[in-house]
């Protein structure tokens, strides 16, 4: 499944609109800084003349070197001269770098406050890191083409931080804290060690909430995450196998869901569960497990009820390759309401 030519364009225009953005706001904060620090703006200026100064000795140490005549060792130490160049070039860049550094700081400013800044700096807002797609504009895509409104809107006050102990006590504190260490962990050593998670519990204590804060803390980190219900991951899925025409598309989904770098399936157990689905479950947790690619599971099933319910070799697979955190308590819903209601 790709973007159509509008939706990439989009993407690509909206691009455009971050690096002006940014481009605008760097203008802002050097004559800011200029304004402050006159000084600085003379040693800024030092830079791109050094730049064209050292072409042009190139040029010129080129032309003498293979002019008529001579061969390329026709002029003694031509070689080493021009290396010698290339070091007081640099050495000379290093000590204004060095010099607008200490300018900077002496004034009260970041020592990168002239520097560029960007959403991305892996592929500098441009969507691309050579040839190959960035993952911020994976993300994107991925944000366009499954619409990811939900997991938006839960995210936009989802953080570990804001997390609330008050709805638990006993044991239910417990397994929160534990779930909350877990989750922290998965996040802090995504890029080193890989592991599934497996969330399940009683209704309403906050393991949707888990997974999406883990979203978003990785979201900002630049990995694509792909975000279903249960109910929509199959009916997606039933709908791509079983639609006249659409094999290109159903080639495509299925790739970004093997291949996303984390993928959350939230609630299940509240699909329409048939062979179809305990099979297309089975085959999508065995795939991004092979491609070493992370996976969230959220569900009021217990272990006995997955088993039942899916299949034993469902059940083995989570069970041998997932973390599996228990969540319990009152439904946090409910207790909110109340608190609402009687103060």
């Amino acid at each position: 499944m790709s973007l159509n030519k509008d939706q990439y364009d989009n993407i690509m225009a909206d691009y455009a609109r971050i690096r002006d953005r940014h481009r605008r706001e760097l203008e802002k904060r050097r004559t800011q800084a200029y304004a402050r620090i006159p000084a600085l703006q003379k040693l800024e200026e030092q830079t791109p003349a050094l730049a064209v100064d050292q072409l042009r000795r190139r040029l010129r140490s080129s032309a003498g070197s293979s002019g008529p005549g001579n061969g390329a060792g026709s002029i003694p130490g031509a070689p080493a001269d021009r290396k010698d160049q290339k070091t007081s070039f640099r050495e000379t860049a290093a000590q204004i770098t060095a010099r607008r550094i200490r300018l900077l700081t002496e004034n009260g400013f970041p020592a990168d406050y002239l520097e560029m800044k960007w959403d991305c700096p892996d592929c500098r807002d441009t969507g691309y890191i050579g040839r190959e797609k960035c993952h911020c504009l994976k993300q994107r895509e991925i944000s366009v083409l499954y619409n990811q409104s939900r997991l938006e809107t839960l995210a936009a006050g989802a953080d570990f931080s804001l997390l609330s102990e008050k709805y638990y006590t006993g044991e239910d504190l417990d397994r929160f804290r534990n779930a909350l260490r877990v989750c922290r962990i998965f996040v802090e050593q995504f890029d080193t060690v890989h592991r599934n998670l497996y969330l399940y519990g009683t209704v309403g204590t906050g393991k949707t909430m888990l997974s999406v804060c883990t979203a978003k803390a990785l979201i900002e980190k630049g990995r694509s995450v792909l975000y279903f219900s249960a109910a929509s991951l199959f009916d997606r899925l039933a709908d791509c196998t079983f639609s006249s025409g659409s094999r290109d598309g159903l080639r495509g989904f299925l790739d970004d869901l093997y291949t996303c770098d984390l993928l959350i399936i939230d609630d299940l157990g509240t699909e329409f569960t048939n062979a179809f689905v305990a099979s297309q479950l089975f085959t999508c947790i065995s795939e991004r497990e092979l491609n070493r690619h992370s996976t969230i599971i959220s569900t009021n099933l217990s272990l006995r009820e997955l088993q039942a319910r899916y299949s034993d070799r469902v059940f083995s697979r989570i069970t041998s390759t997932y973390e599996i955190c228990k969540i319990t308590g009152k439904d946090i819903r409910l207790q909110r309401r109340r608190r609402g209601r009687y103060g």
